[in-house]
């Protein structure tokens, strides 16, 4: 299977995922710039070449099982799974604590692949990594669709795209200090 060809900021300025302003970050840092992630999963037509382009990344580290963050990562982590032909699961909160529910479950037989839409400062990589690694799983790659910072999870790890963004704590926030408005975007709250 060839791998397919694909202009991803292009793709994502086209579809109006890459936005400004002052935004409230996931991670709760503050940027000028947001990447909505969504405007790439919920087209089939650019998930398709995304999700391949991963598997495709880690293919020869044998993964047996893709492992995403809920809510964006378990489209991310389906797909991905689709074209390696291995199962997908995804990590959730119950009552704050990053778990495996439903009836997910990993074995130090498994070699994960944990994926990630866009990266910032890693914390939801992290917390997929340490719920793998505590199931005694052991973790291959992270593949990332948009990575914001550079990061270190440990393991090797590829991103498609990656779009640096300066982002502040709150508390050094030059438009907060400006008196511009805020928009909070992100799905998961630091």
């Amino acid at each position: 299977m060839s791998e397919p060809q694909l202009d991803l900021q292009s793709a994502l300025m086209q579809r109006g995922a890459l936005l400004e302003g002052h935004f409230r970050l996931s991670s709760g840092r503050h940027s000028d710039r947001f990447v909505q992630k969504f405007r790439i999963l919920e087209d089939p037509a650019l998930l398709e070449p995304v999700s391949q382009l991963i598997a495709a990344r880690f293919r020869d580290a044998n993964p047996t099982v893709v492992v995403g963050a809920a809510v964006g990562g378990i489209l991310l982590a389906y797909e991905v799974a689709r074209h390696l032909g291995t199962k997908a699961i995804f990590v959730e909160k119950d009552n704050g604590v990053p778990v495996l529910r439903r009836g997910f479950a990993l074995s130090a037989a498994d070699r994960v692949l944990v994926v990630e839409d866009v990266v910032t400062t890693g914390l939801s990589v992290r917390e997929v990594i340490g719920v793998v690694q505590r199931r005694g799983a052991h973790v291959i790659g992270v593949g990332i669709v948009v990575a914001r910072a550079q990061q270190d999870f440990g393991v090797p790890a590829h991103a498609l795209l990656h779009l640096p963004m300066i982002s502040f704590d709150a508390v050094d926030c030059p438009q907060c200090r400006a008196g511009e408005t805020v928009t909070d975007p992100g799905s998961r709250r630091a």
